[in-house]
């Protein structure tokens, strides 16, 4: 999530979890994921590596208080969609936004993202909680109709396997699948400074472009055979059977 100016609420004590709050009093949460970019610097480059057109429909997960929300709108796309699921951040939203001369182009969604049916959107622009990663990633790759792409903060380590390549230690099942229906770079090293509160890893920013056409396989299948293969990695490898085999041409 992209949020506004915070400040840290001081303990006597020092060093709680709980310490990161919004301007207007409201503690952040690090439970769910609300750590905060805070450089202008860096949320300017994301927009610029989206390669927005004036025709987007811009869909956005956990906007926080609105920082990315800004930079969308004045970006001129078509519209911002906005799917948030702490109450206290879509209240932030209204006031930040109320009277906005690009209010009308926003919409805000209150809600699970992954359990609310998503609408329909041509670029997804977004700094995720890291928890919901995966499930997230896989969301977007069903959706239809197919998006064009998704420019999106991850955990450094998640967004490295999503790119890795076969022989790399961080090759895995998500990575051979993601790749399977879809094209993924990486944009952006996101030291955990960036952030408030900073989370204990560093982040990176990875482009997704889904394959049109899909490969024409099923998935369901797919998965089955990869899981197979990933935990026979780790496995001795043992022979068939005690049998002899007989191949002829």
């Amino acid at each position: 999530m992209a949020g506004g100016k915070i400040q840290k609420k001081r303990h006597g004590g020092g060093g709680g979890g709980g310490g990161a709050r919004l301007q207007g009093g409201i503690p952040f949460e690090k439970s769910k994921g609300q750590h905060i970019l805070r450089n202008p610097a860096l949320v300017d480059s994301i927009i610029t590596k989206a390669g927005l057109k004036p025709t987007d429909t811009v869909l956005e997960i956990g906007p926080g208080t609105g920082n990315l929300t800004k930079k969308l709108l004045e970006a001129g796309v078509k519209a911002v969609v906005a799917v948030e699921l702490d109450p206290r951040m879509v209240l932030e939203l209204s006031r930040r936004f109320q009277g906005h001369p690009l209010a009308s182009r926003l919409k805000v969604i209150q809600g699970d993202v992954l359990k609310c049916d998503l609408p329909y959107f041509d670029i997804c622009v977004a700094n995720i909680p890291y928890q919901i990663s995966s499930p997230l990633t896989f969301k977007l790759l069903s959706h239809r109709p197919i998006f064009r792409c998704a420019v999106i903060m991850f955990q450094r380590e998640f967004a490295m396997r999503l790119v890795a390549q076969p022989g790399d230690t961080l090759y895995c099942r998500l990575s051979v699948n993601v790749q399977l229906l879809s094209r993924v770079s990486h944009l952006l090293k996101v030291g955990r400074n960036n952030f408030r509160p900073p989370p204990k890893v560093d982040s990176s920013v990875v482009r997704i472009e889904p394959r049109k056409p899909l490969p024409p396989v099923s998935f369901k299948e797919w998965d089955g055979l990869v899981r197979i293969c990933f935990n026979r990695k780790t496995k001795p490898w043992a022979p068939f059977s005690s049998r002899s085999v007989s191949l002829s041409c």
